[in-house]
């Protein structure tokens, strides 16, 4: 059966967008047929780390005010055969997506694909409340710091509160806690929230622990989904991250310091 996957938190700059794509990427390399939806109307910045920016035609308010359709704004993803992207508008502004419009255009989706992830934008305004809305699952994407925590404790009130699940009286959204921007090193000089700290204020399951790296930032200059690097400790721990969610035990890296072999404290290691 079809799920729809949001991706969402409270604050902005989390790294919703990379994780938005990372997932997608993930479960289409798996073999299931996937579409990544940006529900952030007037930025849109998921066609550039899906690497698909000058592909796009038609957008998401584009075919909910029925001047496209789905198939014409579906934009094919180059390296994947089973993964696709709906980008946003640039050009409108939030309230250009309405309740019924985003309705039809899920469950259409739900007919074609395995999973609908959607990529929420920031804060608790209507795209948020949007993309959230008719989710079956919700990654709540937080920064090991107070704020960042905080603000996604919010966000879970909504989602057990807000979401047409709530409304209808079934079960709730299954949620999962992903923790980015992670350095060890910073949790023990007490400059970070460690991960069990996060864990006990959110008190949702741990999907991943995604390490502070550069490989982030480079992989989304090029436009390319950074789990697509899998020499990367980012790209590895997204990996990890998609096998949980799809129900596969494995075990958590990156949480830990890890000691640097004599190569590379004399050569230095990559990220």
């Amino acid at each position: 059966m079809a799920k729809i996957l949001v991706v969402t938190s409270g604050k902005g700059g989390v790294g919703k967008t990379t994780t938005s794509a990372a997932i997608g990427t993930g479960l289409a390399l798996r073999g299931h047929r996937t579409v990544i939806v940006d529900f952030d109307v007037g930025l849109r910045n998921l066609d550039l780390i899906m690497g698909c920016e000058r592909r796009v035609v038609y957008d998401f308010v584009n075919v909910v005010n029925g001047e496209a359709t789905l198939t014409q704004a579906l934009i094919k993803d180059k390296r994947l055969e089973n993964l696709y992207v709906l980008a946003a508008s640039q050009t409108r502004d939030k309230d250009a997506l309405t309740v019924e419009g985003v309705e039809k255009i899920l469950m259409e989706l739900k007919d074609t694909f395995e999973y609908v992830v959607c990529d929420s934008p920031a804060g608790i305004e209507k795209g948020a409340h949007l993309a959230m809305y008719f989710a079956d699952e919700a990654i709540v994407v937080t920064n090991p710091e107070v704020s960042s925590v905080r603000d996604s404790d919010r966000m879970l009130g909504l989602l057990a509160s807000k979401s047409r699940r709530a409304e209808k009286g079934e079960e709730p959204i299954k949620e999962h806690l992903l923790l980015t921007r992670y350095n060890p090193e910073r949790v023990t000089k007490g400059e970070m929230l460690g991960v069990e700290d996060v864990e006990e204020i959110l008190a949702i399951r741990l999907l991943g622990v995604i390490p502070e790296s550069q490989a982030v930032l480079k992989a989304s200059n090029q436009g390319i989904p950074v789990i697509l690097d899998d020499q990367s400790d980012a790209g590895q721990a997204y990996s990890d991250a998609v096998d949980r969610l799809l129900g596969k035990e494995v075990a958590h890296r990156f949480i830990d310091i890890q000691k640097k072999s004599w190569f590379q404290r004399v050569f230095g290691g990559r990220e």
